[in-house]
């Protein structure tokens, strides 16, 4: 409760700064709108349902896409870890490939599927899985070799030593890369929503990129706020009860 009273204390410094700052002409509204303007933007595309419509619409690509690039990325890691023809040559890929921005994978798509959903999923795919195929192979390779030669000796083999000993103990680094993979889907749909405009469903990136055409501050400014609400509330919701998990069953969690 502590914290919560503090970042709810925080935040209302902040707003109550911003608008202080507006009020005394230190930004022009089209450049900097009123908090309240703001407020009032997100209030009207709530009623009208635009706001949720797009919501609904990334959500469902961004789950869609992520799903698909965790189930490329953890077998692919774990025979990076244990191949060396995989780790030369898919893993040297991955590590290269992490490094591209996502926006560079647009024109490829654009080119590949067109102006279609598939070109959505596949620069969403394109930021997740190289991250999760790192943080796999690099879970599996840190294991240490007792826990293998153990399992080994209580007749654990093949895919039962992989499910029941592998796996579990690079969990600490799968959720890292999971993570870590969850916000590069996140750009990468942003990215893909600005440039590729499609009619099957407008999300929060066509919001944020027709308030820029319309030089709708205020549009801008609600959409970005939406978005980080949404990670704030993802990683909350997905990724901080795994975390908690694993401090408790490592022994790693506050005293």
């Amino acid at each position: 409760m502590k914290r919560v009273a503090i970042a709810a204390a925080f935040f209302a410094a902040l707003l109550a700064g911003w608008q202080l700052l507006v009020m005394r002409g230190g930004f022009s509204p089209v450049l900097l709108p009123a908090p309240l303007d703001v407020a009032l933007y997100l209030q009207d595309a709530w009623r009208d349902g635009s706001l949720t419509t797009a919501t609904a619409v990334t959500g469902r690509r961004l789950l869609l896409g992520y799903a698909l690039g965790v189930a490329i990325g953890l077998p692919v890691g774990l025979l990076s870890a244990t191949r060396p023809f995989v780790q030369d040559t898919i893993g040297i890929l991955a590590l290269g490939l992490q490094t591209l921005p996502s926006v560079c994978w647009i024109p490829l798509a654009l080119l590949w599927f067109g102006q279609t959903e598939g070109a959505m999923l596949f620069v969403v795919v394109m930021g997740t899985v190289w991250s999760v195929i790192i943080a796999t192979e690099t879970g599996a390779r840190n294991i240490p070799p007792s826990y293998a030669r153990a399992a080994r000796t209580m007749g654990s083999e093949g895919f039962h030593k992989w499910t029941r000993v592998i796996l579990p103990a690079s969990l600490p680094y799968l959720i890292s890369g999971m993570k870590q993979g969850w916000a590069f889907a996140w750009r990468s749909l942003m990215a893909a929503e600005i440039y590729v405009t499609i009619l099957t469903g407008f999300g929060l990136g066509h919001l944020l990129h027709y308030g820029r055409e319309l030089n709708a501050m205020d549009q801008v400014i609600g959409i970005m706020l939406t978005i980080v609400a949404i990670g704030l509330l993802a990683d909350k919701a997905l990724f901080a009860p795994w975390e908690r998990f694993l401090h408790r069953r490592w022994g790693t969690g506050a005293p």
